[in-house]
């Protein structure tokens, strides 16, 4: 059975897609653990609901940060690593030591509306205002910075007349909710 470590901050509503697919049987998978950096988390909260461990790491010593964060995926040896919604940098070196078995799902069509600062409403906000017609989501390899490691996939989500930032993110988050675990199971069935 391959094993699943999932990075989340907030809500979790991606990692609760993770979950139910999971379930459902779409993927064939489990998950071996959740990181956060929050405590009483959505995703916290989701994971207790599902007997999912959880470890919060959010030591703001980067050296410390790291050797938690090697030490905590050494013990549940993640055959794939998805952030879900987390909103701190990867160490490089966990990067190099899991090279494209890190994936991130990022709520714009990449590379617009990427980097640092280009979360949750602040992507929605700005493609409103620069006047795109479409929008979407992307899952990516991660790499050393934000939002720039390769495309594995995109969805497209039209942009309407009448759409505010919250209307828009919720037809983006449904989207990512059906994008990341059909992701997910292709990499672990080329592996």
């Amino acid at each position: 059975m391959k094993n699943l470590v999932v990075f989340a901050s907030g809500s979790g509503s991606n990692f609760q897609a993770i979950i139910d697919a999971i379930r459902d049987n779409r993927i064939q998978a489990q998950i071996s653990g959740l990181i956060t950096n929050r405590e009483n988390s959505g995703a916290d909260r989701r994971a207790a609901a599902n007997k999912i461990p959880v470890a919060i790491i959010s030591d703001p010593d980067p050296s410390s940060y790291y050797r938690q964060l090697q030490n905590q995926l050494a013990n549940w040896s993640p055959d794939l690593i998805i952030l879900a919604g987390y909103l701190k940098i990867i160490p490089a070196e966990i990067v190099t030591e899991y090279y494209n078995r890190i994936i991130n799902i990022h709520p714009s069509l990449l590379p617009k509306y990427g980097g640092k600062g280009y979360y949750g409403l602040k992507v929605h906000e700005a493609v409103l205002e620069s006047g795109d017609q479409v929008t979407g989501c992307t899952v990516h390899y991660v790499n050393e910075r934000y939002d720039e490691g390769d495309i594995i996939e995109q969805r497209i989500v039209p942009v309407k007349d009448h759409d505010t930032p919250e209307s828009l993110a919720a037809r983006v988050l449904k989207t990512e909710h059906q994008l990341l675990p059909q992701v997910i199971q292709n990499l672990l069935t080329q592996n």
